[in-house]
């Protein structure tokens, strides 16, 4: 853990590196002292077929950070940033970059080759 799941308006994935971003987030969570290892970093975007929010421009990216419990909240605070500092750096003219943090209570399953 952790995975993080980004929203956004579609049409992004066309305009922007979102594969870039991915990439970007993944080097600096892998290597974060509080993750236990790069195989256990996962991130995904998904393209909003819809959308309407309250400012213009009507684009948007909304990541959700998924933890297992245990880190302290100052460590789960500093991941939100870094996440939100990625997504600034890579969406600067984006309306709206939010992040959300959820726990992901036991128990969590998984299957791996």
């Amino acid at each position: 853990m952790p995975h993080i799941v980004i929203e956004h308006s579609a049409g992004l994935e066309s305009s922007h590196d979102l594969q870039a971003l991915c990439d970007t987030l993944w080097e600096r969570f892998a290597h974060h002292p509080h993750v236990n290892g790069p195989d256990t970093v996962r991130l995904r975007t998904i393209a909003a077929t819809a959308s309407r929010i309250g400012v213009d421009p009507q684009s948007f990216a909304h990541a959700t950070l998924l933890l297992l419990p245990g880190r302290s909240d100052a460590v789960r605070q500093e991941m939100a940033e870094i996440i939100l500092a990625c997504l600034e750096e890579a969406l600067s003219d984006v309306g709206s970059l939010t992040v959300r943090l959820t726990d992901l209570h036991q128990p969590y399953l998984k299957r791996m080759l």
